[in-house]
């Protein structure tokens, strides 16, 4: 195992009062392609997602479903681990918080925690939103007003619901505590939190004051029990946010649990949407400050998913009611799994929030995937199986016998490539790919390989011409495989590389001229269809 550098990654792990939606699966598939990128590159990988089970958001669904909260959690389960194999998740491991690990390893964090000298008993009366699992103090809630039918209601700041009393007796987390030593953080480590426009936001929070966490709950026990005091049960983000170290063996006594800690921890990066990052930039490493663990290199915070209106233009939230709510199912319905990855991982910015359009998915989809990417596929094999009679020519004996602009845009690639990937700019990691595949696409037409074939003098610059057309495919088939796995490994195999699928050393790959040649090639069918119809 440590024979290659670890790279943890994880998604937020995901509360089951509703099923997997549009947003979870973009948190997820964007893990994934970090995940497939860094292995392809050599790293020792652990990729985690899961589901959030404990609080009373879960106990109030279970309770509407009719059914106890483990039956509840249980029901919901497939339906995440179905739509993650269905959208090719790579994920190494799925915790849930209801988990006997979880279990052990929050009343560890218990522990730790009152031997931190953080951890002190009180009462906590002021408002919480329960959809949001969160607390809000006097100052921070919004008021109702008459407009929004809400008139002398307290809602959150955050959903805009309305807020609960609660007046409960609780064990509170010295958050207070740690502003300075948070801030000393964001000076010292100022890719912490990323993009950096949310850092900004988040030293902003910080600055404006800390007020103590209330961590325990004694209202409902649908929770893991506070260790030392029946009849607490844990607040449910200083349960889940311990998952991410549950995962990788904290609270359990064993050498391989220990050595498993120390290779896989601190976690490389956590993904999570926008609306979460105050929970893993400042609790999360105030938490782990407290019991002296070390803290995460990278929280990458995403933005939303919004619909654009097809009259206005305009970016709308998604929603039942409005009539524009969008299933995964409907996307993969119109693109496929494959073509829904790649558009939602590189025409969406990471880190921003995207409107998104059926209409918008075609283009993508026809101009990118279609017209440029399988259209390459499909005209090259065609002609080196017309060419050379089902096969490939050889790797050419003199690399410079011609001019060769693939070659030049193929220098450098991986390290443009990786460049970007490793910051999350897959869209800017993608051109890197499209660039060298548009190249190859004008290659065709500026090199006219049938009018050489016509030549018998000119075999060799048409068995060099094809030669580097089924290169370029190879290299662009490993940089695009993070997005879309199963076509990329299909392309290697039309082309007889299908050893090179699943590669660990993705910068020797790109490398320009590994092709051998001189083997069969299959025509197969397209791998993106056109899409002609539009889906309204």
């Amino acid at each position: 195992m440590a024979d290659k550098p670890s790279y943890f990654v994880t998604t937020p792990i995901y509360y089951v009062n509703a099923d997997p939606h549009l947003g979870t699966a973009y948190s997820t598939i964007l893990a994934d392609v970090q995940a497939r990128y860094r292995r392809a590159a050599g790293y020792n990988v652990k990729f985690l997602t899961g589901m959030d089970e404990h609080g009373e958001k879960v106990a109030e669904a279970a309770a509407k479903h009719g059914m106890t909260p483990q039956e509840w959690t249980d029901s919901q389960a497939p339906h995440f681990k179905d739509l993650w194999k269905k959208l090719e998740i790579s994920n190494d491991d799925f915790i849930r918080t209801t988990e006997p690990r979880q279990y052990k390893a929050v009343q560890y964090l218990w522990e730790r925690m009152k031997e931190s000298g953080y951890l002190y008993k009180g009462s906590y009366d002021g408002w919480y939103c329960v959809p949001d699992e969160t607390y809000f103090t006097e100052t921070q809630v919004e008021k109702g007003d008459e407009e929004n039918g809400t008139p002398g209601a307290h809602l959150c700041p955050d959903c805009h619901r309305p807020l609960e009393r609660v007046k409960e007796e609780s064990y509170f987390f010295k958050l207070s505590a740690f502003q300075d030593r948070l801030l000393k953080l964001y000076d010292e480590h100022p890719d912490f939190v990323q993009p950096d426009f949310r850092m900004n936001e988040v030293r902003s929070f910080v600055e404006g004051g800390l007020n103590d966490l209330s961590v325990s709950r004694t209202s409902f026990d649908w929770g893991i029990p506070v260790p030392f005091d029946d009849g607490h049960v844990t607040y449910v983000w200083f349960d889940a946010l311990l998952n991410y170290m549950t995962a990788v063996g904290y609270g359990v006594d064993t050498p391989e649990a220990a050595a498993e800690l120390a290779y896989r921890w601190p976690a490389n990066l956590h993904i999570v949407g926008k609306d979460i990052i105050r929970f893993h930039c400042v609790i999360w490493p105030a938490m782990l400050m407290a019991i002296g663990e070390a803290l995460p290199e990278h929280v990458f915070a995403h933005g939303f998913l919004t619909v654009r209106n097809a009259e206005t233009g305009a970016a709308e939230k998604m929603s039942k009611s409005r009539g524009n709510a969008i299933a995964p199912a409907d996307v993969i319905d119109l693109l496929g799994v494959e073509g829904y990855r790649y558009y939602f991982m590189t025409d969406v910015t990471p880190g921003m929030d995207g409107a998104i359009s059926f209409e918008r998915m075609e283009q993508v989809y026809n101009a990118d995937l279609a017209n440029s990417w399988g259209n390459l596929i499909s005209r090259s094999v065609n002609m080196s199986m017309k060419y050379f009679d089902g096969g490939s020519p050889a790797r050419p004996a003199d690399a410079h016998a011609f001019a060769n602009p693939l070659a030049d845009a193929a220098e450098g690639i991986f390290a443009r490539y990786s460049a970007r990937m490793e910051v999350l700019d897959y869209t800017g990691a993608k051109d890197e790919a499209m660039e060298l595949i548009h190249a190859a696409n004008h290659y065709i037409e500026d090199s006219e390989p049938w009018a050489l074939a016509k030549n018998p003098e000119k075999a060799d610059e048409l068995a060099f011409v094809i030669y580097n057309l089924l290169e370029a495919i190879r290299i662009s088939a490993h940089l695009l495989a993070p997005f879309m796995p199963q076509t990329s490994a299909e392309a290697l195999r039309r082309i007889a590389c299908e050893a090179e699928t699943g590669t660990d050393d993705l910068a020797a790959m790109c490398a320009w001229g590994r092709f051998e040649g001189n083997k069969p090639v299959e025509k197969g069918d397209p791998l993106f269809p056109r899409l002609e119809a539009k889906k309204n």
